[in-house]
């Protein structure tokens, strides 16, 4: 369980402690590190995808909350402005680089692309070696109910630095699948989200009170799930649970929601800087991704 490399999302529930009631706090993190988590090292640098900030505007950014400041990245492009805006929501390794250079590559595209660092409160996952050790320490005690109001600060500052809160989607890869899912209900807002192997079903508690498939009839925006066939933590029976959610739901942008599985798949399928990475499915999700974000207006 402490090998990064074959940990999937759903193996969560079997770590995390009970959770306590959540109380606002200060910020643990006040500013983002370099490189990548301590553990997902080593990282695979054959594979892993470095873009380049020329022609951007990239870095680090300051988004105020209700009880202080926290760090996240932006990047969007260097000229122009009013641009189409995507929240990036980290996996469960913080916001580190491989996070910073999606949000490059969708700033490439013309987006202005935010990556919070929604752990601020509660500890740095990128200090810790073992993942047991950062669900127990860090992850098991972040609500769902404050990434909600961080993602709405993040849009809130997008609208008013340079970016078109109309045209909103959200995007996020394996804690932060889940998340797309929750926040495409949470805010009317959300244009489309896309999430990227995502954990749908999950038990209940005070900090995750609702996944995927009890919200699956609330969606504000259409989402596209991309999931892996091979993920042994997010077993297909409940990607077809959530497939038939969708389309039992009355809610529009509900049915308009789609999964696509790519049945030789393992979990986390996108992360290049991972012996996971699957270079031919993780370019036709990115296409996949782009296409949808431009039908449905973002």
């Amino acid at each position: 369980m402490t090998d990064s490399n074959h940990f999937d999302c759903a193996d969560y529930d079997s770590l995390v402690p009970p959770p306590l009631p959540h109380t606002r706090r200060g910020f643990l993190i006040t500013a983002l590190g370099a490189g990548f988590a301590l553990a997902v090292q080593p990282v695979m640098a054959q594979s892993t995808i470095t873009t380049a900030s020329e022609g951007l505007q990239a870095g680090e950014i300051s988004v105020p909350t209700a009880d202080g400041a926290m760090p996240a990245y932006r990047a969007q492009p260097a000229q122009g402005g009013n641009f189409p805006v995507i929240l990036v929501v980290q996996e469960i390794f913080g916001v580190h680089e491989h996070i910073k250079d999606l949000c490059r590559r969708l700033a490439k595209l013309g987006y202005q692309a935010i990556a919070p660092e929604l752990y601020a409160r509660q500890g740095d996952p990128r200090q810790y070696s073992a993942i047991p050790d950062i669900i127990s320490n860090v992850v098991s005690k972040v609500s769902d109910n404050q990434v909600m109001q961080d993602l709405d600060a993040c849009v809130a500052w997008a609208g008013a630095n340079g970016g078109d809160a109309k045209r909103l989607g959200i995007t996020g890869f394996c804690w932060g699948g889940r998340i797309t899912w929750l926040y495409a209900a949470h805010n009317p807002g959300v244009k489309a989200g896309v999430a990227w192997y995502g954990r749908l079903v999950g038990a209940a508690s005070v900090m995750t009170p609702k996944h995927p498939v009890d919200i699956a009839g609330e969606l504000k925006g259409p989402v596209l799930g991309l999931y892996g066939g091979l993920d042994q933590g997010i077993p297909l029976d409940t990607v077809d649970k959530m497939h038939a959610a969708l389309k039992a739901a009355s809610s529009a942008a509900s049915q308009a929601s789609t999964i696509h599985v790519y049945d030789n798949a393992p979990h986390a399928f996108n992360a290049d800087y991972r012996p996971s990475y699957r270079k031919t499915e993780a370019e036709d999700g990115w296409k996949r991704m782009q296409k949808w974000f431009k039908q449905n207006g973002v």
